[in-house]
């Protein structure tokens, strides 16, 4: 799934690398606002990024699995401007930030690969958008589920099956934008066609194939990517 080092790279990266974080279930890892002396890959679990208005609502932006980064978004403008929360026990490659300009200044091909997982991040959030502009409740939902399944399993991330999703119905609410009641009734529909069932431990995919076609979605469509 992911590229290889080159050897003066992976040298500068042994170095950059200050060590690892554990991270709990629930746990904040960043928080909106926060100056972070750190940025981190994700290398086990996955957790999600989010924004808060005043009055508690959350609107979930995107979920994180091994391989992306966080914090970036920190490093360069000088505070976050989103929060990100563990979905699981998750653990961190952890980067001083302060060292990034070196990389910049000294290593192109690294250079470019965070500028391509920035451009990554880009286009996941403008499938998004579309989602929440122009597609339907249902369609929302069954493009959603079928985007973290197809994501989950191109980087060996499984829950307690292969075809499991271990997401909250209040996850999916956050992410689409819909009350936990019309949320419901969603996911209902998608159960009476077979295409899902739903689970203690969250949602499991029963036609993949058939979330894709009803969503529109066409699926991931990458060659091998970074990691840093």
């Amino acid at each position: 799934m992911f590229r290889d080092f080159e050897d003066q790279e992976l040298d500068f990266i042994s170095t950059f690398k200050t060590g690892e974080l554990s991270v709990e279930k629930g746990s904040t890892v960043l928080v909106e606002g926060n100056h972070s002396a750190h940025l981190y890959t994700v290398l086990s679990g996955w957790g999600f990024r989010y924004k808060l208005l005043p009055d508690g609502r959350r609107q979930i932006l995107n979920f994180v699995m091994p391989g992306d980064m966080i914090g970036l978004q920190g490093s360069l403008l000088g505070e976050m401007q989103h929060s990100v929360e563990a979905l699981s026990p998750m653990l961190l490659c952890v980067f001083e930030r302060d060292n990034l300009f070196g990389l910049y200044r000294k290593h192109p091909g690294l250079a470019f690969d965070i500028t391509w997982i920035a451009s990554r991040e880009e286009r996941m959030l403008d499938e998004n958008l579309l989602s929440l502009g122009r597609r339907s409740a249902i369609e929302r939902a069954a493009y959603l589920l079928a985007f973290i399944h197809s994501r989950a399993k191109s980087v060996g991330l499984k829950g307690g099956s292969p075809n499991e999703v271990a997401i909250s119905q209040q996850h999916i609410a956050d992410t689409l934008g819909l009350s936990l009641v019309h949320t419901n009734k969603t996911i209902r529909k998608l159960i009476d066609r077979k295409l899902i069932s739903w689970r203690d431990r969250g949602c499991e995919i029963a036609d993949l194939e058939g979330l894709m076609k009803l969503s529109g979605w066409e699926g991931l469509r990458e060659d091998k990517r970074p990691l840093l």
